[in-house]
């Protein structure tokens, strides 16, 4: 079991940056995949990012080239680093967590994109 905690959304103009924080109650050494996904109202959650146990990483088509997903191990915490952000960004962010075969989410945050 393990509980996720996001941080690191906001306001950011179109072009902005934001890092997004997934911080967890115990190590994620052992964390088969972590990932970022991310919902807007009357859609289905989407994955926006993952990163595997051996470091392998996928992305949505739509971010890739300018979002990087990362770990750090001594802060048991998983990186959404976000560059040259759109409005299409906009949307709830929810950090995932594979163990033993169990999802685990975050509260999620918001992210808007917008001048």
């Amino acid at each position: 079991q393990v509980q996720l905690v996001e941080s690191g959304g906001g306001l950011v103009q179109p072009g902005g940056s934001l890092r997004l924080s997934c911080a967890a109650s115990r190590s994620i050494f052992s964390i088969s995949v972590m990932g970022w996904y991310r919902q807007t109202p009357g859609k289905q959650r989407e994955l926006v990012a993952d990163i595997t146990i051996g470091g392998s990483t996928k992305y949505a088509d739509s971010v890739k080239g300018r979002f990087t997903i990362s770990k750090d191990y001594a802060k048991n915490t998983v990186y959404l680093q976000m560059n040259s952000m759109k409005p299409e960004d906009t949307a709830v962010y929810y950090c995932n967590a594979m163990v033993a075969s169990a999802g685990y989410w975050g509260q999620g945050t918001q992210v808007t994109v917008s001048s």
